[in-house]
């Protein structure tokens, strides 16, 4: 089984920055693709940015040029840096991860972090 725990989300102004942290345990060894999905009340759930075990990113429209998906595997952790943030990102944010060498993560997940952005 893998275990994911999020961090670092929170209350920010527009236009401010957010690190979020997640951290993974357990049977890491399934762990190839890991990524960060959001979703905003009343709204479908989104993929936000998505990294390969090599460093191969994708990432949302809405968000390419502001996020930022990064991973260091000797901590098992992956980050999502988030700047020039919009009212519009205020979402849950939940890590995921997959044994899958790419593609959109939904194996494992994390029990979410809030961001919220004052506008």
């Amino acid at each position: 089984q893998v275990q994911l725990v999020e961090s670092g989300g929170g209350l920010v102004q527009a236009g401010g920055s957010l690190r979020l942290s997640c951290a993974a345990s357990g049977s890491i060894f399934r762990i190839k693709t890991m990524g960060w999905h959001r979703q905003a009340p009343g709204k479908q759930r989104e993929l936000v940015a998505v990294i390969s075990s090599g460093g191969r990113t994708n990432y949302a429209d809405s968000v390419k040029g502001r996020f930022t998906i990064s991973r260091d595997n000797a901590k098992n952790t992956v980050y999502l840096q988030m700047n020039s943030l919009k009212f519009e990102d205020t979402a849950v944010y939940s890590c995921a991860a997959d044994p899958r060498d790419w593609g959109t993560p939904i194996t494992y997940w994390g029990q979410g972090t809030q961001v919220t952005v004052s506008s």
